[in-house]
């Protein structure tokens, strides 16, 4: 029996100790607690004060893109706008031809057309600004020694049966 005595009285000793430390150590152990449920009220009151300004950023960024889509879609509208100008001044341009050169072969006029149609098709698909202007500048060109041809011609100030400098711009490009 001594043998159970000694734990039993082992037994108690620990539970003492254990009793004695708890109670050493309440205030300790309160504190900790109280600071863990402050913390966690802290930390829970940052991830809503987070998530409110994600929300307001959110919104923000959705109101920018949308924006920035309305915008991008008009300037799409007026693009393709100008560039069905474009092509009804083309068009013009072959009428005038046509019409300054009634004996020129249909044919040549249709390639007078098709070739201004790729310089603006050129001018329209350059990505770089540089090279957009330089196509530009091409087309104008080209445009304007269409009708200077078919002024000089209708006006008497050439001999010429054919617009050839304007043949001779399609030739060397």
């Amino acid at each position: 029996m001594t043998m159970l005595n000694t734990l039993i009285k082992l037994w108690h000793s620990i539970k003492n100790e254990n009793l004695k430390w708890q109670m050493d150590n309440q205030d300790d152990q309160a504190k900790l607690k109280q600071a863990r449920v402050l913390a966690e009220k802290a930390l829970e009151a940052e991830l809503k004060k987070k998530s409110v300004q994600l929300e307001h950023d959110i919104s923000l960024l959705k109101t920018q893109h949308e924006a920035e889509l309305s915008m991008f879609k008009t300037k799409c509208k007026q693009d393709v706008k100008d560039y069905k100008q474009y092509l009804a001044a083309l068009d013009q341009l072959k009428t005038s031809i046509q019409a300054s050169y009634t004996h020129l072969p249909e044919a040549v006029a249709f390639t007078i057309h098709h070739h201004a149609k790729c310089l603006l098709n050129k001018m329209w698909e350059a990505e770089d600004f540089e090279q957009k202007m330089q196509h530009e500048m091409q087309l104008i060109r080209f445009m304007t020694t269409v009708h200077e041809d078919a002024r000089l011609h209708l006006e008497g100030a050439t001999t010429e049966k054919l617009p050839e400098r304007t043949l001779n711009l399609i030739g060397g490009q």
